[in-house]
Order: structure tokens, then sequence, then C-alpha cells
């Protein structure tokens, strides 16, 4: 809560995204994504190898194609949403309100030195669930970044909201819409390494009656389980029917075990299954971005159609939508 008189700065955090959607940029922004350990967790000798020598150099003219597919005049659609939030969230709470990106621009620590003199420091994480790779590494770059200044303000922070009646409201009504007459809703979101759940919450069976334990409580540690309780309040408020929809995980990289089912496998099946309409929500995103617009509205649309499949619908994230904008403004004040 804020105190009177009380000089408060909202630092917003996502991603990331590269400069340009040419393989030069897109190469420099994976190297610095892949080089967290928090994301490919591997020795960092190894994992200096196969990000420089393999990753970088392979994936990067790929990776810039799909850029060029969903880039926009005013730059990286991750970025035009981010910044388009930031904005109407300075205005909603009459407040600074600074946008920063984990990797790539603008960086955490310019975004420390913009905001200025601060009482206090709000960061938002803009993941709506909880994972080492992405809030967890966003808290632990502001919190070095803090850490080597001389003065090192109180820092409140905005838990993931994957519960969140406001964010669930305001995507729940974006979908309503691509909802109506679909023979399938499908909830996908981002993919982990199987491991990287088992790390952050020992004991983890990765099991629908772990993850959805009759006392109703969500591990604070657990994506997966975070997954669920946001399907689970997005399918009531859509009123969606037992069999009418299903969940699934997307963007793997590399060969090790990751969240199952994948999107990739579950979309084209779903046509051969004889779905004709599908719906695709992405909800571990609050800005859409390559995963979203390339990866779903493209690429698994042209899956869906080629397995047979008549039309892919890919529901827009909450972006700068006024009741997202309403309820995390809430949610900023209440910190």
């Amino acid at each position: 809560m804020r105190t009177q008189g009380e000089r408060r700065g909202v630092l917003l955090i996502n991603l990331g995204t590269p400069d340009a959607p040419d393989t030069a940029s897109v190469r420099r922004y994976l190297r610095q994504f892949l080089m967290d350990g928090r994301v490919l967790d591997i020795p960092t000798p190894a994992r200096w190898m196969l990000v420089n020598l393999v990753i970088a150099p392979f994936r990067s003219p790929k990776s810039a194609k799909a850029y060029r597919a969903v880039w926009r005049n005013d730059g990286s659609p991750l970025l035009s949403y981010s910044k388009a939030l930031s904005q109407a969230l300075a205005e909603k709470l009459g407040q600074r309100v600074v946008l920063a990106m984990r990797y790539g621009n603008p960086s955490i620590a310019a975004a420390i030195t913009e905001l200025g003199e601060v009482d206090r420091i709000v960061a938002v994480p803009l993941y709506p669930q909880y994972a080492s790779s992405s809030t967890g590494t966003a808290l632990g770059a502001l919190f070095a970044e803090l850490g080597a200044r001389t003065f090192v303000p109180p820092v409140s922070i905005l838990p993931p909201f994957f519960e969140d009646p406001g964010f669930l409201d305001a995507q729940a009504a974006l979908a309503r819409e691509a909802v109506a007459g679909a023979d399938h809703v499908l909830f996908s979101y981002h993919s982990l390494p199987e491991r990287h759940i088992r790390a952050a919450t020992p004991g983890c069976q990765l099991t629908d009656a772990c993850c959805l334990p009759a006392s109703g409580r969500v591990p604070p540690s657990c994506y997966r389980a975070q997954c669920l309780a946001t399907t689970r309040g997005l399918v009531a408020r859509l009123g969606l029917a037992p069999g009418g929809w299903s969940e699934s995980f997307q963007s793997r990289l590399g060969r090790e075990a990751w969240l199952k089912p994948a999107t990739d496998a579950v979309v084209p099946e779903l046509a051969r299954r004889g779905v004709k309409r599908l719906t695709v929500l992405c909800p571990s995103f609050v800005a859409d971005c390559l995963e979203t617009l390339e990866e779903i509205g493209i690429r698994a649309k042209e899956e869906f159609l080629a397995a047979g499949g008549e039309e892919l619908r890919l529901v827009p994230c909450v972006n700068a939508d006024p009741a997202w904008v309403s309820a995390l403004a809430r949610r900023v004040d209440e910190l």
C-alpha cells in the first residue's frame, strides 16, 4: 500500500526480444537468453559451446525468418504491446511506470536508471505462472543490478497472478467470441523441461493428482500446477463442457523430456479426430509475441488445416486491454 508522499516507481519486466528481425540481431539475443543458467541449466563451459557453436549459429536464420513474419511497423510485437501496457498503466495509476526486458532492450539496468530517484520500486514480472526461467531469472537480474548500486530502495514484488480474478476475467472476455461455435478449445502454455519442475518443487509427480490436490492449494513453485489452475479458472468463466477443451505445452527446445502433451502434436491430432473449428488460448503470455503470433497463429494453423481442420482461431493475449490494465492497477495499488 502506498504511503502518503512516497515516491514510488513501477517496473514492468517482460522476457525480451531482438532489436530487429535479422539474423545478427536474433543471434545476439539468443546468446544472451540461452547463456542464462536458469534457462539452460547445464555447466557453463558446455552451455557456452552449445549456445555459441550450435544453437545460435544454426537457429538464428530460422528464428529471424519467423520474427519477420510477425514484425510490426513499430517493431517487435512483444515490445509494442508491453510499451502500450506500460503507458496505459501509468495513466491509470498516475505514477511513473517503466518497462524493462530481461534480455535485449530496454535493459533492467537502463529501466532502473530511467525510474530515477524513488523511495520504493514495485517490480511486476509479467508472467502469470512462476518458473525459475522466467520470474526467477527476472527477479535475480533485478536484485543483482540493484545490489551493485549505492542506494538500494525497498522493493515490492507482484506475485504470480495465475488465479487473479481480474487477469482471468480479462482473458475470458477476449476469448468469449472466439470460443462461441468452436468444436474444441485448446489452452497452450509455454513448455518447460520436466526436471525444471521437479527441481523447483521436490516430490512433484507431474500428474493431475499431484498438481490439482483436493485441498485446492496451488504450490507457489510449481509451474504446471499454476497452469492447470489458470485453465480451471478460464474454463469456469467460459462455461466449457467436459471434453470440449484440453491443455498442451508449446515451444520445446532440445531432446530432453519437456511438459506434455506437446502443442505441435496435439493440434494436428485434433484435426484428425474430426475437430473442424479450433480456438487456442495462450494464457502463459500477457503480450502477443513470436510464440503466439507465429508459432500458433501461423505454423499451428497451417498444421491444423493440413490435417483436415477448417479454422483455427487464436485468442489475443490480454496485451493492453482496458480490463487487464484496470486489474493490474488494482494489484499494484495493493502492494
